[in-house]
């Protein structure tokens, strides 16, 4: 089981906002307001904790990093790891895993090592029922 760490409401392209209460997921959008909402079936974008720091390790502060934005930051369970089609319950919200990883950006950082954490780690879901999820509301796998 993990938790949220952290909800961002992407205004438009490479600018967000960290939301300090609690945030309405709508079934078959994701976010509300979200820029990003309503596509297909990556409605809403997790990255973990121990992802973004393993990218910023790395050298992707500014570079990846600057263009990436999730919607929910986790931590304490790596959602990458579990195979598509995976529900899980985040707050209020059922959502199903419908995409592992990201697109390289093509940063000095994927250049060097082949890629990065943005292409295996970062996860796409779509909201199967919607609700509220507020920071450190838990995350857990629905059997």
């Amino acid at each position: 089981m993990g938790r949220v760490a952290a909800i961002y409401r992407s205004v438009k392209k490479g600018e967000r906002i960290r939301l300090d209460q609690p945030a309405l997921f709508i079934s078959g959008f994701g976010l509300e307001g979200d820029s990003h909402g309503g596509r297909d079936q990556r409605q809403v974008c997790l990255f973990g904790l121990n992802s973004n720091e393993q990218l910023q390790k790395l050298g992707g502060a500014g570079l990846c990093t600057g263009r990436f934005n999730e919607n929910i930051t986790t931590d304490g369970i790596d959602l990458f790891q579990l195979p598509l089609g995976t529900r899980v319950k985040i707050g209020e919200t059922i959502q199903e895993i419908t995409q592992i990883g990201k697109k390289c950006f093509g940063c000095e950082i994927g250049d060097e090592n082949g890629s990065c954490v943005l292409a295996h780690e970062v996860v796409f879901t779509a909201v199967i029922e919607g609700g509220f999820i507020k920071e450190e509301d838990t995350i857990a796998v629905v059997e």
